[in-house]
């Protein structure tokens, strides 16, 4: 027999958090980071893991002490494995992402026909079918490469400058952050329309 109150904390843990719960908790993180001197962004993963595999040789980019950032790898395993343990032992292996009512409705207008509880986490036009058609390659490959342009560009992703940045009061990671919605405003409301 199971205790009750096991079934209770597994009954929490299997429904999604709400912002109470997350935002506190990314705010202890993010004060833990700042007090040991550390940045937090998944970005610069990929810079770590080429350099720890021998970029150097090829690109002074990748001429760094990599094995100093060794912890950051192992916040984006932890982000990785984390994520699939949560979604296959705690979450279910539902493929349907909980969105609001309001956000099924703006994908209506934009002409998808889902409805609550139907909203796919990732959408059909992210397939291998997709990417051989015009719409495809400019969403999955023009968008890829202007993501990783930008992250470069920017001296980071938006989780580097939109929680690392902006908790250590950094002016260009609010500048980069202004920067992301305003794009984010562009696609959605001017791009992606014509696009669908």
């Amino acid at each position: 027999m199971v205790p009750d109150f096991l079934i209770q904390i597994k009954d929490f843990i299997s429904q999604p958090w709400p912002w109470w719960v997350a935002g506190p908790m990314i705010a202890l993180i993010m004060f833990i980071l700042l007090f040991f001197g550390k940045e937090f962004g998944i970005s610069a993963n990929l810079r770590i893991m080429c350099a720890a595999d021998g970029a150097g040789e090829f690109s002074d980019f990748f001429k760094f002490d990599w094995q100093s950032q060794g912890w950051n790898l192992m916040v984006a395993l932890g982000a990785m494995f984390g994520g699939y343990i949560a979604s296959h032992y705690f979450l279910g292996s539902s493929d349907v992402a909980h969105v609001s009512a309001a956000t099924v409705e703006s994908l209506k207008k934009l002409g998808f026909t889902y409805e609550q509880g139907e909203v796919p986490l990732v959408p059909e036009f992210y397939s291998w079918d997709s990417l051989f058609t015009l719409r495809g390659l400019i969403i999955i490959v023009g968008g890829g490469f202007l993501v990783g342009f930008g992250a470069r560009y920017a001296g980071g992703c938006t989780s580097g400058h939109a929680i690392s940045g902006l908790s250590a009061l950094q002016l260009p990671s609010l500048i980069a952050v202004v920067g992301f919605f305003i794009g984010g405003l562009i696609m959605t409301h001017l791009i992606f329309p014509i696009l669908f």
